[in-house]
């Protein structure tokens, strides 16, 4: 087996998900975190259209970007379905975070390009920012949670309507080392046609 391919197996198979609860607190320089970004833009792309975008929250901005969504689910969420512990887990998801990234789709101006196809591009794009972390012994969570896919969180950002939050990523440095596992057999999922 080639090297390289060895080499980025065992990145793959060591990728896990930290929860941010999980993380240590130790920073992480965002020279380490500019390089992940470098291989997020390498994600393939349909029509050359590059429709990932990153919002980067380090230093004291992780924890304000934090009671931010906080408070975005507070105001966006009747007093029915308001739980005080999605609150208080939306508002302190960062204090033991380095940097938080918000990642984006950013629909570009091709419209035969079909939107699934811009998404794809753009969770390409996550992978390679999972994996980068994984390389450089970063731990890294994609969360979904919270208001992500809310409008309130478009208009935060200052979104398009055809835009969408694909989820944010919170890195950070962690004593955990989960084992990996897989509940269904790879023979169950792939179909050879021979």
């Amino acid at each position: 087996m080639d090297n390289k391919f060895s080499i980025l197996t065992d990145i793959i198979k060591d990728r896990r998900s930290i929860k941010p609860a999980k993380m240590n607190g130790k920073i992480i320089a965002d020279e380490w975190v500019k390089d992940i970004l470098v291989l997020a833009d390498w994600a393939p792309t349909h029509g050359r259209t590059e429709p990932w975008r990153f919002v980067v929250y380090s230093g004291s901005k992780v924890k304000e970007f934090c009671r931010q969504h906080a408070e975005l689910y507070k105001a966006n969420t009747n007093s029915e379905n308001f739980k005080q512990e999605s609150y208080d887990k939306l508002l302190h998801n960062g204090d033991l975070a380095s940097h938080i990234t918000i990642a984006i789709m950013q629909r570009g101006n091709l419209p035969k390009i079909p939107v699934l196809e811009e998404i794809i591009a753009t969770s390409a794009a996550i992978q390679n920012i999972l994996l980068g972390a994984t390389a450089l012994g970063i731990a890294s969570f994609l969360s979904t949670g919270g208001l992500t896919h809310h409008k309130a969180m478009k208009d935060f950002l200052q979104l398009r309507d055809e835009d969408v939050v694909m989820g944010i990523i919170y890195l950070g440095h962690s004593d955990d080392k989960p084992e990996g596992k897989r509940a269904i057999p790879l023979d169950e999922k792939v179909k050879w046609i021979k």
